[in-house]
């Protein structure tokens, strides 16, 4: 995975105590009678100002509709959200909140500039054009039309538009999506730049290695619920304290006594539990297990761990 390059808090850029992000026992749920599905289940939280915040959960699990009530384009059923210290409608409309989401906006006709330039004119205060272009990493294809942009390019112009007011919250849903190794490292090293100036910094991925090198704090949700909420470092370690990685010989299934099965990685078997010196043991005196290796568990180990059924 590399150097570790989390962010770290820096003070918001008005040198404000409010929280960027207060929910309160927020419910929401859509659909009728018993097909009713609750996609956010009484959920409290508090995201302070300058903090980098990941946001984890398997597909269903209420991070979109958790998005969509701190950008104000939904209200809750119940509970309360407030953003920068008022309604999520407000900030956004003062240009307090930047969001890169996954699809839709974007008009194919117009060019990558022509389309920030546009946007613009609706912002009473904004970056200038070519300064939000430049900071998002999009300044290399500023005269593509929209229509011949790949996906990851697309996302790129949508961090340019959600810059151009210079907001103290930015909010992005799957930002890397259709990103290809490179463009992805790039388009974080440009947010690693934005979290440095200090704004608070909250986005959703399956990306699990993006969530380990950029958040200091991970949030993880299951049906519509926190399951868990902590620094980054401290949630991976709730996987368990080591993996045994190995190449199998044998004949049948991997069993060992108090051992839990992960999935395979890179040809290997891998396995976990409470006492994993026990199970290296019986793998090196009990079965045709060769290549031994011991490490630490990893975010994806406690994200598997932590929503499975």
């Amino acid at each position: 995975m590399g150097t570790r390059t989390t962010a770290a808090r820096a003070a918001p850029p008005d040198g404000s105590t409010t929280p960027a992000i207060e929910l309160l026992d927020v419910h929401k749920g859509f659909g009728h009678g018993g097909r009713r599905v609750r996609a956010v289940d009484g959920v409290r939280l508090r995201v302070e100002r300058g903090e980098v915040m990941a946001l984890l959960g398997p597909n269903g699990a209420g991070k979109t509709t958790l998005l969509d009530l701190v950008l104000g384009f939904t209200e809750p059923d119940d509970g309360t959200v407030r953003t920068l210290g008022g309604p999520p409608r407000r900030s956004v409309r003062d240009g307090r909140i930047g969001a890169v989401l996954q699809s839709g906006g974007l008009l194919d006709d117009l060019s990558v500039r022509e389309t920030v330039a546009m946007v613009a004119t609706l912002h009473r205060k904004h970056l200038p054009v070519d300064e939000a272009i430049a900071r998002a990493g999009a300044a290399d294809f500023a005269r593509r039309k929209v229509s011949k942009c790949s996906g990851g390019e697309q996302q790129r112009l949508r961090f340019a538009l959600a810059l151009l007011p210079e907001p103290d919250l930015l909010v992005l849903d799957e930002p890397t999506a259709g990103m290809d190794v490179n463009a992805r490292r790039a388009f974080w090293a440009a947010m690693h730049a934005e979290a440095e100036h200090g704004r608070t910094v909250v986005f959703a991925t399956h990306y699990l290695d993006e969530a380990e090198e950029f958040a200091r704090r991970t949030v993880v949700l299951k049906h519509g619920r926190v399951v868990a909420d902590g620094p980054t470092a401290e949630i991976a370690a709730l996987a368990g304290a080591r993996v045994v990685s190995f190449r199998w010989n044998g004949p049948g299934p991997v069993v060992v006594p108090g051992a839990t099965q992960l999935p395979p990685a890179g040809g290997r078997h891998r396995l976990t539990g409470p006492d994993t010196d026990a199970i290296a043991r019986h793998l090196l005196t009990a079965s045709s297990a060769t290549s031994l290796e011991i490490t630490h568990a990893g975010l994806e180990e406690a994200f598997v761990g932590l929503t499975a059924d």
